[in-house]
């Protein structure tokens, strides 16, 4: 493990106040310390300012603590963002993986403690310490459009929701995996307890045993995360259930779905864990169909409406 200012040159932005500034459709990015849409609070006209260089991270030094974004692009930042460049060369996949990382330390911090003279000592992997997947997976391979499928705007009316039996809509069971600690590197995805890359530990050269269009959940380590999986995979036994749909799944539903399951994850913790006996008697609140069924099409049709659902 390294210190984070081992790996990376830090440095304070330019420190702007976005009511200051002019906005515009196609400006210049104006990362905030926001949480979502990547940091960007708006786009702005170009200042006499030099903005922060592109292949950087931004870090929230304080507000949502350690929100930290990859940008291949030049952009301005507001009050409290910390900039990363990183010392070597590092691909934007790698960079990614590192921005991950350093919001783990999320935890550290809240409002009255912020990430400012602490930043540089977070520790992070050493470069020649990442993940195989890490250079295995190509940001370019995938289309990140804001547009939707469906222009149809969709309200989630809770109320009139029903709760289900886990076992009413999933098959829930364990795989007959051997540990992926001592199998060979291959292109089949093995999954476990990591919240990260869709649950993705390694990539082992074995035959997969579990088929795609089923959806994962992590009983141990980072519990209650849960991933669809859209190819076939092996899974670790210790760490992984599966949940095998009665139902005719899609991407869409399934992305609704794991939404749903983990809302179940404050329930469980370290000495709590969200086994397969746990799981069977655990309900999720679905909306519903007049007839009383799972709304399918409705889960479907929400998922499209969002923005991102077209890249996916």
């Amino acid at each position: 493990m390294k210190r984070l200012e081992e790996i990376f040159d830090l440095w304070y932005g330019v420190n702007l106040e976005l009511i200051n500034c002019e906005q515009v459709q196609n400006g210049i990015p104006f990362v905030s310390r926001q949480s979502t849409e990547n940091g960007i609070a708006g786009y702005v006209m170009s200042l006499d300012i030099t903005p922060n260089p592109t292949h950087t991270l931004s870090i929230a030094g304080s507000g949502t603590v350690l929100s930290t974004f990859y940008h291949d692009y030049e952009y301005y930042s507001g009050r409290d963002v910390y900039i990363a460049k990183p010392k070597q060369n590092l691909t934007k996949e790698q960079m990614i993986y590192y921005a991950c990382i350093i919001e783990q330390n999320k935890y550290r911090y809240n409002f009255g403690r912020q990430a400012n003279k602490t930043l540089k000592d977070i520790l992070v992997p050493d470069i020649n310490e990442l993940p195989d997947y890490v250079d295995k997976i190509s940001i370019s391979d995938y289309k990140f459009e804001k547009k939707s499928v469906s222009d149809k705007k969709l309200k989630l009316e809770t109320d009139n929701w029903k709760y289900f039996d886990i076992p009413e809509l999933f098959k829930v069971y364990t795989s007959q995996e051997e540990s992926a600690m001592n199998r060979t590197n291959g292109n089949v995805p093995f999954i476990s307890s990591t919240q990260f890359s869709n649950g993705i530990s390694k990539y082992v050269d074995d035959t997969p045993t579990i088929l795609e269009n089923t959806i994962t959940v992590a009983r141990n380590g980072s519990i209650g995360s849960a991933f669809y999986q859209p190819v076939p995979y092996c899974a670790s036994p210790d760490d992984v259930r599966i949940f095998e749909p009665k139902f005719e799944l899609n991407k869409y539903i399934a992305l609704f779905l794991i939404t749903v399951i983990e809302t179940e994850k404050f329930r469980y913790g370290y000495g709590r864990k969200f086994g397969t006996k746990r799981m069977k008697a655990t309900k999720i609140k679905l909306p519903i169909t007049c007839k009383g069924t799972p709304d399918w099409q409705f889960m479907e049709n929400y998922i499209k409406s969002l923005p991102y659902s077209k890249g996916l």
